[in-house]
């Protein structure tokens, strides 16, 4: 299995960075891309690396329905779109209203792809899975959020969800934004495999200070003796930091490759 970092907020080597996230992930024969940032960064980074998404690409999965993880959508055509059913909620920050959804609403993404929606675990490969609607379960994730519907209503982005892979009988975890929370998202992934060995986590964990939810985060973490961690896009400074001094991670940046 590899996965490459075709876009991320942190710029690696010759390669282009935005605010946003998308993975071109190789397993099972198969390439799928996951998440798109929000311009055609990642399709020059692909360039960069000999990977023609438009011709090996048949399936873009799309974690969630926010501008920085599905505008680049807006360069594709003809594939199979496979996200949540509420990704094309209109959402919104409750700081001033502007709004985080897609550029593209759905009409527009139906006339362009094979659209598939579920709120359901989907097997995409033998090993690949996409986890569906993420259960709320604990007590210190998703317990508030910033962001609201069109009319003042709160927005906890239950469209958001993630992938697992499963390799020998170990969980490699990939997440966009983490807006269900990212311990939820390990424990819905052990769920849906049956599978409990977590061995990678990779993504946008959205932790933002050294506050409750970081630090519960990482006693689960420890307490599941996940082998590798590598928080990126929306994990701020003050989260990296405690998780640098706790599992000396590695910065995610563009252009990197990871096998597995």
């Amino acid at each position: 299995m590899r996965i490459t970092v075709l876009t991320d907020n942190t710029a690696g080597s010759k390669f282009l960075a935005e605010h946003g996230l998308s993975y071109f992930v190789e397993i099972d024969g198969e390439k799928i891309l996951f998440d798109t940032g929000h311009s055609d960064v990642f399709l020059q980074n692909a360039e960069k690396l000999k990977i023609d998404i438009h011709n090996q690409v048949e399936k873009v999965v799309l974690s969630h329905g926010h501008w920085d993880h599905g505008d680049g959508l807006r360069f594709l055509d003809d594939k199979i779109l496979i996200t949540h059913p509420k990704s094309f909620s209109k959402h919104f920050r409750k700081a001033d209203h502007s709004s985080v959804g897609l550029w593209l609403s759905k009409k527009q993404i139906e006339e362009k792809f094979k659209l598939f929606e579920t709120n359901q675990p989907y097997q995409i490969t033998e090993n690949l899975f996409f986890l569906g609607e993420i259960p709320r379960i604990n007590d210190f994730e998703s317990q508030t959020t910033p962001f609201e519907f069109e009319y003042g209503d709160d927005d906890f982005v239950v469209d958001d969800s993630a992938l697992v892979a499963t390799l020998n009988r170990e969980l490699i975890i990939i997440t966009g934004c983490s807006h269900s929370g990212i311990c939820n998202i390990c424990e819905h992934a052990k769920a849906v495999t049956g599978i409990s060995t977590i061995k990678v986590v990779i993504g946008g964990f959205h932790l933002k200070f050294q506050n409750k939810q970081t630090l519960k985060t990482i006693e689960y973490f420890k307490k599941n003796a996940v082998k590798k961690l590598q928080p990126s896009h929306c994990t701020d400074l003050p989260a990296l930091a405690l998780f640098y001094d706790e599992f000396k991670i590695q910065q995610v940046k563009t252009g990197m490759v990871l096998d597995f």
